[in-house]
């Protein structure tokens, strides 16, 4: 007959995690890991609309809301060391009798799925601030967390893993990660959208286009402008420049100049630098964002525009124009590669 040797691992309290975890952190930095931490004040995980919402919707499920309760006490006591959040991914340290390495997975929100989201929710949202901040009306927060068709995953679309021993798909590691995005949410709700793969702005830019629907769709009043559209979104949008006047850089007094430097650097790397003595067009900026692997507001914060900006752009029609600072950044943006425009935003 076999013996087995049950060792129960000795009890720690929550005071004592903590200076554990502060004394691994502090190792951890020493070391040169750039830790994101989750932080809880109190014993509410999310206070705002978009923690709890993700935090309601995941505990809709049978399968998580049997098993996420394992992670409540963990994520609370600090033991989530650090949580990214990426595109389609959650990547996250976590302490327990060792130090455990967590990632969630999640599905890419269908692009239907999407479309609807953006036509459900057209007209009903005022500005970014309202979104972000969930000041929405009872109507647009039904969209958004329908439980089948909103912005959050389904478990189907998770996938769960961590290096730790316990047999569980969900050990209480992956459930203190859970809880752990909805906190970040708190600080951060656009990174919901990166992690769906989504443009949030997106849902601003629908709004525009729905308010310059012009009579002949049954629209009421005259069509907004572009000076009217900065009004109301707090945007600076480029104007259309006339596809026989090119656009230069500005020599500083006043005229215009073509561009001088064929080469410029990016993070201490030299990088061949496209001349561009026009603005480009529409297709151009389309085609230059595709090249990067970039969403609108991606590629926005590489130009240092608003996504609503972008957007623009690319159903204008003839060349752009575009401000000496702008051509400044397209020029550089057009000598990158997917991993240097990514490091620039990264590190932006």
């Amino acid at each position: 007959m076999r013996r087995y040797n049950y060792r129960w691992t000795k009890y720690v309290t929550a005071a004592e995690r903590r200076r554990q975890a502060e004394r691994r952190m502090n190792t951890l930095r020493k070391q040169g890991t750039d830790l994101q931490p989750v932080r809880i004040e109190g014993r509410k995980i999310a206070r705002t609309f978009w923690g709890e919402a993700w935090c309601t919707h995941l505990e809709k499920f049978s399968d998580f809301a049997n098993r996420l309760p394992r992670g409540r006490t963990y994520v609370r006591n600090g033991s989530v060391y650090h949580l990214e959040i990426r595109e389609g991914v959650v990547k996250a340290l976590v302490s327990g009798s060792h130090l455990y390495h967590v990632k969630v997975s999640i599905a890419k929100l269908p692009r239907k799925k999407w479309s609807d989201i953006k036509k459900r929710c057209s007209g009903k949202i005022g500005s970014l601030l309202e979104l972000l901040k969930g000041r929405l009306s009872s109507n647009v927060m039904d969209v958004v967390t329908d439980r089948e068709n909103g912005l959050f995953p389904l478990p189907r679309e998770i996938t769960l893993q961590c290096d730790c021993p316990d047999w569980a798909t969900m050990c209480k590691h992956v459930a203190a990660v859970l809880y752990g995005v909805g906190a970040r949410l708190d600080d951060a709700p656009e990174l919901l959208f990166r992690l769906r793969g989504v443009d949030y702005e997106e849902l601003i830019i629908a709004e525009a286009d729905m308010a310059a629907v012009t009579e002949g769709k049954g629209a009421v009043g005259r069509r907004l402008d572009e000076n009217d559209l900065s009004e109301v979104f707090g945007i600076e949008l480029a104007e259309e420049h006339p596809a026989s006047e090119p656009t230069r850089m500005s020599s500083g007094h006043g005229g215009v100049a073509t561009s001088t430097q064929a080469r410029g650097s990016v993070d201490g790397k030299k990088v061949k630098q496209v001349k561009s003595q026009t603005a480009p067009t529409a297709s151009g900026i389309v085609r230059l964002r595709k090249k990067l692997g970039l969403s609108r507001s991606d590629f926005a914060r590489l130009l240092d525009v608003s996504a609503v900006t972008v957007g623009n752009w690319e159903k204008k029609r003839g060349r752009l124009r575009l401000n000496v600072r702008t051509l400044d950044a397209w020029n550089t943006a057009t000598g990158l590669t997917k991993k240097t425009a990514r490091q620039r935003l990264d590190k932006g």
